[in-house]
C-alpha cells in the first residue's frame, strides 16, 4: 500500500522583520483608504530595507491619503525613531509607486460576470466583482 506523503512549511520571522513592518505599513494604508471609501479598490505591496520604504501598487478610490505619513506615522508606532534603532521613521526615504487599477482587473471588478451575464440571485451583492485574486 502506498503511502501519501505531505510537505508542510510554514514561515516564522521575529519582531521588527522587515515583512512585520511592512504588512503593518500596508494594513494601515488599507484602513486609512477604507476609513474613508468603503467602495475603494487596493492593491498595495510595501517593501522595507535598511533607510528605505518602498510602496507600489494599484489603487483605485475617491479620496486621499498621505501615503508617506501613514508610512513615517507606522513606523513610529512600532517604535523605530532613531537611527541607533536600525531605522528611524523621520530620516527614512518613502517612495510611492501607485496607480489606478488597470481596465483589464477593473472589467472584473466594477460588474460582476453574474450580473452581467443575467444569472445574478441577489442583485445587490452579485453586482459587486471580485479582485483578480478573489
Amino acid at each position: 500500500m502506498a503511502r501519501n506523503r505531505h510537505l508542510f512549511t510554514s514561515e516564522s520571522v521575529s519582531d521588527g522583520h522587515p515583512d512585520k513592518i511592512a504588512d503593518q505599513i500596508s494594513d494601515a494604508i488599507l484602513d486609512a483608504i477604507l476609513t474613508k471609501d468603503a467602495d475603494a479598490r487596493v492593491a498595495c505591496e510595501t517593501t522595507v530595507t535598511t533607510g528605505l520604504v518602498l510602496v507600489a501598487g494599484e489603487i483605485t478610490t475617491s479620496t486621499y491619503v498621505d501615503i508617506p505619513k501613514i508610512v513615517r506615522d507606522t513606523i513610529k508606532e512600532i517604535g523605530y525613531t532613531r537611527a541607533k534603532y536600525g531605522f528611524d521613521a523621520e530620516t527614512c526615504a518613502v517612495l510611492t509607486a501607485i496607480d489606478e487599477q488597470s481596465p483589464d482587473i477593473a472589467q472584473g471588478v466594477d460588474v460582476a460576470l453574474e450580473s452581467r451575464d443575467g444569472s445574478a440571485e441577489d442583485a445587490a451583492i452579485d453586482a459587486i466583482g471580485a479582485g483578480d485574486q478573489g
